[in-house]
This record gives C-alpha cells, sequence and structure tokens, in this order.
C-alpha cells in the first residue's frame, strides 16, 4: 500500500462513522489501568474517533481533551460525550498549548500517523515526564476458529503491525510494553457492521464488498463453533504500549 492509498484509507473511516460507533470495541479496564499512568489529570485523546477510548478516560475521572481529524466521527463523539472539549487536528498538527498535558493517549490509530512529525508534536504539548500512551485491539489468532474468521473477514491495517516491533522513539525513554486477552460478546449482525467499519471494506468496489459480506456470514453460519446459537465470544488482545519525556 502506498502513502496516497494509505492516506485514502486513513480519511475513509468518516464515511462509516455510524457502523464505527456500534460496532467496534471499547477497551478493557486491565489495559486502561496499565496505560494510563498513576497521578495523570490531563489527557489529550488524540485521534480519538468517536470517542471509544475517551469514554474510559473519562469514566475514572480525569480532564480531558480530544482531537479528531474526521469531522464525522467527532460529531458523534461530542454527541456522546458532551461535557468533553473535542477539537480538530492531528497528530502532526495538535492545536493546544506547549506543556499542556500529562498524558498523550492513542487508541487504535498510531499507525496511521507520519511519526517523524507526530513525535515532536506530542512531546511539544506533554509537560515534562509526561507519557505517550498507545493502545491496540487485536483479534486473537491463538483461537482456530478466528483465524479461519480472519481468513475470509480480512485484516485491518492495525492487525497487519507486529506488535513486538513498536517502539516509541526520541524524544521519549524506553517503552513499556503490557497486554492482555479477553473476550467480547458478539452475534452475526454486529460482526458484519464491524466488517463495514474497516478502512479495507469502505474503500473497496461494490462487488468486492458483496463479497466480504457473504463470506463471513456463510463461515458464521457454517462453523461449528459459532453457528447453532445467537452469539458467541469473541476474544481479542490488547497491546498497550508507553514512554515517558524527560523531566525536566
Amino acid at each position: 500500500m502506498n502513502d496516497q492509498q494509505a492516506a485514502q484509507r486513513a480519511r475513509s473511516f468518516g464515511a462509516a462513522a455510524s457502523e464505527y460507533e456500534r460496532a467496534r470495541p471499547g477497551y478493557p479496564d486491565a489495559a486502561v489501568d496499565w496505560l494510563v499512568p498513576a497521578g495523570v489529570r490531563t489527557v489529550l485523546d488524540l485521534g480519538a474517533g468517536t470517542g471509544k477510548f475517551t469514554r474510559a478516560l473519562v469514566s475514572r475521572g480525569l480532564d480531558v481533551v480530544a482531537v479528531e481529524p474526521l469531522d464525522e466521527m467527532r460529531e458523534i463523539l461530542q454527541q456522546q460525550l458532551p461535557d468533553v472539549r473535542a477539537l480538530a487536528g492531528t497528530a502532526e498538527n495538535i492545536p493546544l498549548d506547549d506543556d499542556s498535558v500529562d498524558a498523550v493517549t492513542v487508541a487504535q490509530a498510531w499507525h496511521w500517523v507520519d511519526e517523524r512529525r507526530a513525535l515532536p508534536e506530542v512531546a511539544r504539548v506533554l509537560r515534562p515526564g509526561g507519557e505517550l500512551c498507545l493502545i491496540w485491539n487485536r483479534r486473537d489468532h491463538s483461537v482456530a476458529w478466528m483465524r479461519r474468521l480472519s481468513d475470509v473477514m480480512g485484516s485491518s491495517d492495525a492487525e497487519l503491525i507486529d506488535m513486538d516491533r513498536v517502539s516509541i522513539g526520541a524524544p521519549f525513554g524506553p517503552t513499556e510494553r503490557f497486554n492482555v486477552p479477553w473476550q467480547r460478546p458478539m452475534n452475526l449482525e454486529l460482526l458484519l457492521e464491524m466488517v463495514r467499519s474497516r478502512s479495507y471494506f469502505i474503500t473497496a468496489d461494490a462487488s468486492r464488498k458483496e463479497r466480504y459480506l457473504a463470506d463471513v456470514r456463510s463461515l458464521v453460519e457454517s462453523d461449528p463453533e459459532l453457528s447453532g446459537g445467537e452469539s458467541f465470544q469473541m476474544p481479542y488482545r490488547t497491546y498497550c504500549f508507553r514512554a515517558s519525556l524527560p523531566d525536566g
């Protein structure tokens, strides 16, 4: 995928903002509790989308500002979290003052940014000793039926990242890592909606979209581990990374 295609996919989520909000998972408490360091009060949720991770921050009593480049995604965030300040912006151009937040969180979005420009920009808005915190949900392919599902469902850009190689670069210090397995209740219609929220689906032509949905429906209805019930448990593993700026 070239830079132009990547940019097209990154912008595509606005066309499926409602599907994204309804179908995408939240984040397990264990991951959020590890990711956000003790003592943090003010957090920038960067690339906040419809506010999936923003909710977890707000629920912990933190002072949160959300930055999201896509109007459609930001509109839903504002509807769901009217007390959160939501601003248009990107990781490469953050609309905040220098030294203004204790932590920056990026949920399911860091793979879309230009790290060479984003790292110094994130460092600019962080206070000394502040932390950059990255998190991704991934389908757990150690489960056999999940591998079969991914064969027909396809992989998102986030699922192509080698999590063992994720590292937060300078001017931040060493990267700390944590991951946790968990499960999410799922049914066929919610799963199909989740497929519709994927960038590779949104940017596909009509015939390929029909094929994606038909293949996923066929697998769920025929696979012995998925068929026969109204719902099933979808296994995930959530990966977390954080690194600190020098303190002073």
